[in-house]
């Protein structure tokens, strides 16, 4: 069976959010609706600043609490390991957004960018996803599906992000782990969870 999951090399990322902004665009999410984002702490004082990058989005976990929380079993597991949510279930309780640990499931907001203006984002979530549903990031289970990666992956200028089967010994992430200097084993995000996330950083 695959697998899928990612790993992130902190060493790599430079926080420049060219994930967060090719996931926008290619999710068309709304207002306050970010599925990939990066936190940021700075260090020091100028002109001896270090920065601290942290690219989050859903973990994508094995075990995860938002599908034990959801009612009306909206929210899945693939064949593949993707955590998804079947718009057409979800009754916009919001207990999977109080559930997931990680903070990354979103119900969108009412208001928009712009009084008496959509954009394009708005226009699309209207068009093409059910009111009153949480929202989270699919991986990009459409590309994923045409044998392409997740935009953000795709996006990323310093290839911190390597996507791919995380039970198979000569997949991207894999490779990477092995070839990596130095060798560092991938943590996940608050194990104490028991969540099993699948998106994993190398520290």
């Amino acid at each position: 069976m695959v697998r899928l999951g990612m790993i992130i090399d902190l060493k790599r990322c430079i926080g420049c959010d060219s994930c967060t902004l090719a996931c926008k665009a290619e999710q068309g999410t709304p207002k306050g609706v970010l599925f990939s984002r990066v936190y940021r702490k700075l260090y020091g004082e100028y002109p001896r600043v270090k920065g601290f990058f942290l690219p989050v989005l859903c973990n994508h976990c094995e075990n995860p609490s938002c599908e034990k929380a959801c009612p009306t079993r909206a929210i899945y597991r693939t064949k593949d390991g993707v955590v998804l949510i079947d718009e057409e279930k979800c009754s916009g309780v919001r207990a999977c957004v109080s559930a997931c640990p990680y903070g990354a499931i979103f119900f969108p907001l009412e208001d928009g960018y712009f009084p008496n203006k959509m954009t394009v984002y708005e226009e699309f979530h209207n068009k093409y996803r059910k009111k009153d549903i949480a929202l989270k990031c699919n991986l990009c289970y459409h590309r994923l599906k045409e044998g392409k990666e997740p935009a953000c992956v795709v996006a990323c200028p310093t290839e911190c992000r390597i996507f791919g089967d995380l039970d198979d010994p000569n997949s991207k992430p894999n490779r990477y782990i092995r070839e990596r200097k130095p060798q560092v084993k991938p943590l996940p995000l608050r194990p104490e969870t028991g969540n099993k996330p699948k998106v994993l950083y190398l520290p």
